[in-house]
């Protein structure tokens, strides 16, 4: 099977493990027996990936409904009568393992990731600084896992990037789920030239040397340092400088394959983008349609043309 077949088969077929909230999926889980669904999650996202619900509060045997919680100055998790504190029993849960992304419910004591309040001696707020007790223990656990709330998912453009990561970072994880060669780790990171190239170029380069050095270290160190490599790549974000960057290394791979007319106008969309003028969806498409043909093999077999499913509507919004 050629590249590109055998890129087909994989990604069409690869689903994120992701962490979410179990409120957010509808479970009435939150401390007054109801939900917080997230239709985004549910009815959109939920179709292409496999969700590892998970609810701090109730695993450390709170009912629903119960008292609701508060986070103090010194990052304590405590009712807000102030007579229990749940912290250790929070810091004893066991954190995920072989996830690539989470959805943390925003503005919890338990698992929102940004502005919680912290609460005084006096019972007054102090400041909105804090972060929820779990999801603090998963992000120091795991800094470059794909983590956000479903608030900020609201936001486009946060939207594509935390999607992109997640499908990115599962891909990379199907790939050393099983015996892997060196040759297989040299055709995934060709599939994802473009998009490593459209984060971070410098460490793009550097995951090479690792893809280069493949056959002559210990296969575990060379996984673990592609895995850190590469994740702290698809952590940078992908700025529109860059990703134009990327269209025209990708433009110079088959600009001579096109007739002029096409040459000229894929230029021209590639600096409308750049500009801000068009959404990175337009310049895309024009390489994802010269693809599809089959004459253009590597430009066929880039992650970057599809980076997560189609249907989730990702890449519209304009640059800004």
């Amino acid at each position: 099977m050629s590249e590109t077949g055998a890129s087909a088969v994989q990604d069409a077929g690869t689903r994120p493990r992701v962490g979410v909230s179990s409120c957010l999926l509808g479970e009435p889980v939150r401390f007054n027996g109801g939900h917080s669904r997230c239709r985004f999650l549910t009815d959109e996202l939920g179709p292409y990936v496999d969700w590892v619900p998970y609810c701090p509060e109730m695993e450390i045997g709170l009912g629903a409904p119960r008292e609701t919680l508060r986070l103090t100055v010194d990052a304590h998790l405590v009712s807000r009568s102030g007579g229990d504190d749940h912290t250790t029993a929070m810091a004893a849960l066991p954190l995920p393992a072989g996830l690539d992304g989470y959805v943390f419910k925003a503005k919890s004591p338990s698992c929102g990731i940004h502005g919680i309040p912290r609460y005084a001696p006096s019972g007054q707020p102090s400041d909105h600084r804090g972060r929820g007790v779990f999801a603090q223990r998963v992000i120091a656990r795991f800094p470059l896992l794909p983590a956000e709330d479903e608030g900020r998912l609201n936001d486009a453009v946060l939207r594509e990037e935390f999607t992109e990561r997640v499908f990115a970072f599962a891909r990379l994880r199907e790939l050393f789920s099983g015996p892997w060669e060196p040759r297989d780790l040299v055709s995934f990171h060709a599939r994802h030239k473009l998009q490593l190239l459209a984060h971070d170029p410098p460490r793009y380069r550097a995951a090479g040397r690792i893809v280069a050095a493949a056959g002559s270290v210990p296969r575990e160190v060379t996984e673990l340092a592609y895995r850190d490599v590469f994740q702290a790549a698809m952590t940078t974000r992908a700025s529109r400088g860059r990703n134009a960057n990327a269209l025209h290394h990708a433009f110079g791979r088959i600009g001579r394959g096109l007739g002029p007319e096409r040459r000229s106008d894929l230029v021209a969309r590639i600096e409308s983008y750049r500009r801000g003028a068009d959404p990175l969806s337009v310049p895309v498409a024009i390489l994802a349609h010269y693809a599809s043909d089959g004459e253009l093999p590597w430009l066929a077999g880039q992650s970057y043309l599809e980076p997560f499913p189609a249907a989730l509507r990702l890449r519209h919004s304009v640059p800004r």
